[in-house]
C-alpha cells in the first residue's frame, strides 16, 4: 500500500543537512480511501470526524499522493527520476524534485489548494538560488482550474491538466 519516495540527495552541490529518509505515500489514494470507509463527506465536509480532521489532512494527503504517483509516471517516460528533497531542521522542503539524467531538475510543491500564498513558493525559489543553473523550472501542483505563471516565475499547474 505505500509507495518510498526517496531523499534527493543532489551529487553536484554542497547542500548541508539534507534529510535521507524516504517519504512514504500511498501506492492507490482512491483504494486507501475505500478502505478506511471515507465518503464524500467524511473527505470533503471533514465528517465523521473519527476518519479525516476538519482541515482536510487526509484528502490533501491523498491528492499529494496522486500527484506523486502522476509525476513518477510521467517522470519515466522521460527517464528521470522523482525524489522529495527536506532539510533535517524542516526549513525547507519540496514535495517532489525531478531529475533528468543531466542532473538538472523540475522543483514540485503540491498544494491542496486552488490559491497559491507567497509562502508556498518560499522553498522552490530558495533552491533555485541554491544551484543555480540547475533548477529547470518550479512548479506548484494544485487543484485550480486554470494554469499560469506568477511573476516569480513559478508555473502554477493543476494537478487535473497532467491527467493520465
Amino acid at each position: 500500500m505505500l509507495d518510498p519516495l526517496p531523499a534527493w540527495i543532489p551529487s553536484f552541490a554542497h547542500l548541508r543537512r539534507l534529510a535521507q529518509s524516504p517519504k512514504h505515500h500511498l501506492v492507490d489514494p482512491a483504494l486507501a480511501a475505500r478502505l478506511v470507509g471515507a465518503t464524500f463527506e467524511s473527505l470533503v465536509k471533514g465528517q465523521p470526524e473519527s476518519i479525516t480532521p476538519k482541515d482536510g489532512t487526509f484528502l490533501g494527503a491523498l491528492f499529494e499522493s496522486l500527484a506523486v504517483q502522476t509525476v513518477r509516471v510521467l517522470a519515466d517516460a522521460c527517464d528521470a527520476t522523482v525524489s522529495h528533497f527536506r532539510l533535517l531542521d524542516g526549513r525547507q522542503e519540496i514535495d517532489m524534485i525531478v531529475q533528468r539524467p543531466d542532473f538538472r531538475v523540475l522543483a514540485i510543491e503540491v498544494k491542496f489548494s486552488q490559491q497559491v500564498r507567497p509562502d508556498d513558493v518560499t522553498s522552490l525559489n530558495w533552491l533555485e538560488a541554491q544551484i543555480p543553473g540547475r533548477v529547470l523550472d518550479k512548479v506548484i501542483l494544485n487543484t485550480s482550474d486554470r494554469a499560469y505563471r506568477r511573476k516569480d516565475g513559478v508555473a502554477v499547474v493543476p494537478l487535473a491538466l497532467l491527467g493520465l
